[in-house]
């Protein structure tokens, strides 16, 4: 029992950070405002698509964030949006997209990087992924957590509904989709099974290799759908908080993609899941991946993180593809607040180099 209970607490420590439970720069929330087209008020916004807004914008006219249900989700969720600070003084300019997907067990409102309220040029859209949704259609849709359907939620409902409310340019050259740690791994996911969609895909500090030979990262996923931090807060006598458990209830290890074991092939659906496997499918669509060394540490899972996007620019190199890569390694080069970890401070950084570059491929 102390052996099991020691390997899982590496497990959780390596999902502590891979899946970001991090400390990243917050704010108040914003004072309610009534949703319409007042001064001051975010723009109204029509239900469709199978979402349902189930309360009032909260926020300002160009940062706000929307509550709605939907069949494929349970529960409610967040839909954050930044627009342009001149968004209404041309009511007949369009603007390009960028999805933005937070890392686990974040939420929309807490994405408050101040790089994504920066462009002028393109509206930024950061919808609820989960505690560990992990940005997939779950294979087992009848545990405790009910239905988990979350790529159907953003690409066949989220997507959509922004168009249809918002001045955008709905096309695949205009529409871009970036994520930090589990949405790292939910950006090239989602590139590479609607590449239709995603003109451009960025992965920061992504869990971009889910195969066989990244197990640890793997397990990771597995930690945080069964629960292994409430295991371990009720096998141990450590200091631990069980009513702050965002990874309840547990679920089975098999609920996402079958069993992660790579015995006969029985994990095929984490191997079809998996990005680094896949990356053919991002023919026509910009690869931007960035990551740290974790100063070197192995405790630190920027660590492992940096030999998962390596493995992704190795697929990538041994295709011949276009791509933009950057490893910051410790960060001493990489902004004042980057030191090289999975971290807010790296990946706001991240953001002020992707962020113009995203622009610059929009205006081509």
């Amino acid at each position: 029992m102390t052996r099991t209970l020691t390997h899982w607490r590496r497990v959780v420590a390596l999902l502590a950070a891979v899946v970001g439970i991090v400390a990243t720069a917050t704010t108040a929330a914003p004072a309610r405002a009534a949703a319409g087209t007042g001064a001051g008020a975010p723009p109204r916004m029509t239900d469709g698509f199978g979402l349902t807004q189930v309360d009032t914008a909260v926020g300002g006219p160009t940062t706000f964030y929307l509550t709605v249900t939907t069949p494929q989700v349970a529960g409610r969720h967040h839909i954050k949006i930044i627009l342009p600070s001149g968004y209404y003084d041309d009511p007949a300019r369009r603007y390009p997209v960028l999805y933005f997907l937070h890392g686990s067990p974040d939420d929309p409102v807490q994405q408050t990087y101040p790089a994504l309220s920066t462009s002028d040029a393109m509206i930024t859209v950061i919808p609820d992924g989960g505690a560990r949704g992990w940005y997939a259609n779950w294979l087992n849709q009848n545990t405790p957590a009910g239905a988990q359907n979350w790529e159907n939620f953003h690409l066949d409902q989220v997507v959509p509904f922004i168009d249809a409310n918002l001045r955008t340019v709905a096309t695949k050259k205009a529409r871009a989709v970036a994520g930090v740690s589990m949405g790292g791994f939910g950006a090239l996911h989602y590139a590479q099974d609607r590449p239709e969609l995603f003109g451009q895909t960025a992965s920061l500090s992504g869990d971009i290799d889910l195969s066989a030979d990244s197990m640890d990262l793997r397990l990771a996923v597995v930690a945080s759908l069964i629960d292994a931090q409430g295991v371990i807060c009720g096998s141990s006598s450590g200091a631990c908080d069980p009513t702050n458990d965002p990874y309840k209830p547990g679920v089975d290890s098999d609920a996402l993609f079958g069993t992660p074991y790579p015995f006969f092939n029985a994990d095929w659906r984490w191997n079809q899941a998996d990005p680094s496997q896949h990356m053919d499918k991002l023919a026509g669509v910009g690869v931007s991946v960035y990551v740290g060394n974790g100063r070197g540490v192995a405790t630190d899972p920027e660590f492992w993180l940096e030999g998962a996007s390596k493995h992704v620019k190795d697929r990538m190199d041994a295709l011949g593809m276009p791509y933009y890569y950057v490893d910051y390694g410790d960060g001493s080069a990489w902004g004042s607040q980057c030191n090289g970890g999975h971290n807010g401070g790296c990946w706001e950084q991240d953001l002020r180099d992707l962020i113009p570059r995203l622009e610059r491929a929009f205006a081509s």
